[in-house]
């Protein structure tokens, strides 16, 4: 079943704090919550489909009904596929709003690391031992920067690709970031500034990599019909994809991601190309990371993503692809390490004509918002939308 056209964003939210010491993640999830519900102009009374994620306390949507106070629901899911599973929830909400199991989703993310002291990225994560994966890989005490090191190590050997290249992405972020008041990391960076940081797992260095920040955001999405009640631009969701791609029994080519698979999916579902788009929003945990996805969603062919980026041609009012005008997860924002629900936010900010003034892209009536989760060294989803504004 197709979902072009059948569901519209019309609530975003992004909390303001990127340290939160002194709340709860319960508390985060409740005003976000509120926060994406005002700006739609609804409230917790008209949401009748609720979706989250692992980051979500107690027992997912069961505690977070209870504690949001949502009485009404006829519909729940709690899909978790890590920093993508936000965009997975607005196609399934789109899809569960066009088979009339609810009419108002509400869609939250929260969490605290920074706050909590959490090395996402340094420290090997201990394994749970069920996980048929674990007594294989544990052992070898993999962490999620190595995991991306090993892609960008490949990425160089197969196309050539160089250190200076991938920093042009953190650059881009940077010169946007500067204009977000909230953004964790607001100076513009040159590219000498990254490739001279220090090494973290070889070829990344530090500024390759993204923050770690507490906070989080929330999406409402709802009919067409009740869409246009509402005192808001029209976000529809034309078009979406899914994928996972995972080692292959050892047989894992490191070299492309599953946007290879939701973005051909995505944009077969809305009927444009990647030369359609006006803006991008993409999963940046680290810069190879969103080297990877602009080839494999088809803005650049394989192997020429470092050539893509340089020269500032991911720079609102620069490049040809304006991406990440929030100054994304390298320099904004990466709440609960989950970075995908505020790549959904940005895109729709975006076709509204709400990002900042000095990054806001002119006649922007295309948007895509790409995430991944899990990790592309091993075994990740990823998760694709493409975005019109009515």
């Amino acid at each position: 079943m197709s979902i072009r056209g059948k569901a519209c964003i019309v609530g975003a939210y992004e909390h303001p704090t990127r340290k939160a010491e002194d709340k709860s993640v319960a508390q985060l999830h409740a005003e976000v919550a509120l926060g994406a519900l005002r700006d739609a102009g609804l409230t917790r009374a008209d949401v009748d489909g609720y979706f989250c994620a692992g980051d979500a306390p107690g027992m997912g949507p069961l505690s977070m009904a209870d504690y949001l106070g949502l009485n009404r629901l006829t519909h729940y899911d709690s899909t978790d596929v890590g920093g993508c599973s936000y965009l997975v929830h607005v196609a399934h909400a789109a899809e569960a709003i066009a088979m009339g199991k609810c009419k108002v989703a509400l869609i939250t993310l929260a969490g605290r690391p920074r706050s909590e002291g959490v090395a996402t990225g340094t420290a090997p994560r201990p394994g749970d031992p069920r996980q048929p994966d674990v007594q294989f890989e544990y052992p070898f005490g993999p962490a999620i920067a190595n995991m991306y090191a090993m892609c960008a190590q490949r990425h160089m050997y197969e196309y050539g690709t160089t250190s200076e290249q991938l920093a042009w992405i953190k650059v881009a972020a940077s010169h946007h970031a500067q204009h977000n008041e909230h953004a964790m990391l607001r100076k513009v960076v040159t590219v000498e500034d990254v490739v001279n940081s220090p090494l973290v797992a070889d070829p990344l260095h530090r500024l390759d990599c993204c923050v770690i920040s507490d906070g989080g955001g929330a999406l409402v999405v709802t009919s067409p019909e009740i869409a246009r009640t509402l005192k808001r631009p029209l976000v529809s969701i034309r078009g979406a994809g899914e994928a996972i791609k995972h080692v292959d029994g050892g047989r894992i080519d490191l070299s492309y991601t599953g946007a290879r698979y939701a973005g051909a999916r995505a944009f077969e579902m809305a009927g444009v190309k990647p030369a359609d788009m006006k803006y991008a929003s993409i999963y940046d945990s680290f810069t190879i990371t969103v080297l990877m996805q602009l080839e494999d969603l088809g803005f650049c062919e394989k192997g020429q993503g470092g050539k893509f980026v340089s020269d500032g041609n991911l720079i609102s009012g620069v490049g040809r692809l304006p991406f990440n005008t929030d100054g994304g997860g390298l320099c904004n924002n990466h709440p609960a390490n989950r970075g995908g629900i505020t790549k959904v936010i940005e895109a729709v900010r975006q076709l509204r004509g709400e990002a900042h003034p000095a990054v806001q892209v002119k006649n922007c009536d295309l948007a895509l918002a790409h995430g991944t989760g899990g990790s592309l060294g091993t075994r990740h989803g990823s998760a694709t939308l493409v975005l019109e504004r009515l």
